[in-house]
């Protein structure tokens, strides 16, 4: 038996930029896949160095991104970050502490994986997203 998909957690995940090319039945094999957690201001929820499996979707809230102690990006609803780790299985690249109080979809990695696999069209929209960051954080060391 499937569990059922809260309509809200359904929307959300519609409206992440990350997953707009997924058609209907993708979407909710994504919102099954994810789990949703909930995060105080003020929570470090990865940091750099440390081990992480998980990609970490933004439904509501803020947070912000630092490398070295240094601030790289701040994001918000429909962002994502622990990409790389997810991918890699290395270390996380950076910490991550919640601005404000947070929603997110937490999608675990090895079923992540089976997902763009089976749908090529997210992992290209990731992989344009991490040339973005990657791009963004060159600027921000070179200048």
């Amino acid at each position: 038996m499937q569990r059922s998909i809260p309509k809200e957690i359904l929307e959300a995940v519609r409206a992440i930029p990350l997953f707009s090319t997924c058609n209907n039945g993708e979407l909710r094999d994504i919102a099954r896949l994810g789990t949703r957690a909930s995060v105080p201001a003020g929570r470090t929820i990865t940091i750099e160095g440390k081990p992480g499996r998980e990609l970490l979707v933004i439904l509501d809230g803020r947070a912000t991104c630092r490398v070295k102690g240094r601030k790289l990006a701040h994001f918000g609803p429909g962002e994502f970050f622990g990409e790389m780790s997810m991918l890699d299985k290395g270390p996380r690249s950076a910490t991550v502490t919640a601005e404000s109080e947070m929603d997110l979809l937490v999608l675990d990695g090895q079923e992540f994986r089976s997902l763009i696999e089976a749908s090529p069209g997210v992992a290209w929209k990731m992989l344009a997203s991490m040339a973005g960051r990657l791009r963004n954080a060159d600027r921000s060391l070179t200048y």
